[in-house]
């Protein structure tokens, strides 16, 4: 579950490490629609209100810049969804252990958070078609001698909580010496630390990592797994919201307004090149 891009070298290096990708939302406004259903447009007009919830530590994704304003792929992909939907788009920030309560609860309309598609979640709240195809890496230092078949029971190991990552350390690994952190970036800041080893990351937060100044000494370990990872749109469970989202999604890549958005992030203009899993 997450800076900026600094040079040409290092889009290239993303192009290559990053797999498929696809798109996302938007927002509403303060008053709590009936359950199942997102909000209605506002009295007088017919532009609708989408209250989206990100979570803003999910460099190249989602995450803010020096003067705070949300900025990323996610972000661009919010605002081309919600002009083709001719919706108001409302984006707040919000912690990652909160997104699925806060929706449930009528806080906010959708989830764009690089939130993976799983049977668990799935009982909780409906997801959209997806919008980025991921997987998982293990990033660790330079040298160091470690994969993902090592004895973590005595090798301190990182992942961001309540994310595909932590489960398959929890799952492959049940003795090991795991360190869970509320965002991606307190995660990478324990790597680079020496705090911890080694972290099971999503390829597409590690790709961006690996190319930072502070990644430069760290490296991906083997080959990326459970490449089949999906993530989406999350809306209450019922809201006919997730079919507005999935026609205003497959428009933006049938016009080649998603490859426009994705190029500057991924180093691609070919959305069909973009779903094929570039290891």
């Amino acid at each position: 579950m997450t800076t900026a891009l600094k040079s040409k070298s290092k889009w290239a290096l993303l192009s290559v490490a990053l797999s498929g990708l696809m798109l996302t939302a938007c927002n509403s406004n303060n008053n709590a629609p009936a359950e199942g259903e997102s909000a209605a447009p506002e009295a007088g007009g017919s532009e609708q209100t989408i209250r989206i919830a990100t979570e803003s530590s999910y460099k190249p994704l989602s995450y803010t810049d020096a003067d705070g304003k949300l900025i990323g792929f996610e972000i661009d992909l919010i605002h081309a969804l919600c002009d083709e939907m001719k919706a108001k788009c409302d984006i707040s920030s919000q912690e990652w252990d909160g997104l699925i309560p806060g929706l449930q609860a009528k806080k906010f309309d959708a989830i764009i958070a690089g939130m993976s598609i799983t049977p668990e979640r799935l009982e909780k709240v409906d997801f959209t078609d997806p919008y980025l195809t991921n997987g998982l890496v293990l990033v660790a230092k330079k040298g160091d001698n470690i994969s993902v078949d090592s004895d973590f029971s005595t090798i301190p190991v990182g992942a961001q909580r309540a994310t595909i990552a932590a489960q398959y350390i929890e799952e492959t690994h049940p003795k090991a010496k795991l360190n869970l952190y509320d965002t991606q970036e307190n995660a990478y800041l324990d790597l680079a630390s020496g705090r911890i080893r080694a972290l099971f990351s999503d390829k597409v937060t590690a790709a961006y990592w690996l190319t930072s100044e502070e990644g430069k000494a760290f490296e991906q370990k083997g080959a990326e797994f459970k490449s089949d990872d999906t993530m989406g749109i999350a809306v209450r469970k019922g809201d006919a919201l997730a079919g507005k989202f999935n026609t205003a999604l497959a428009t933006l890549k049938q016009s080649g307004k998603y490859d426009e958005i994705s190029a500057p992030y991924f180093g691609t203009t070919s959305t069909a090149a973009a779903q094929a899993a570039a290891n």
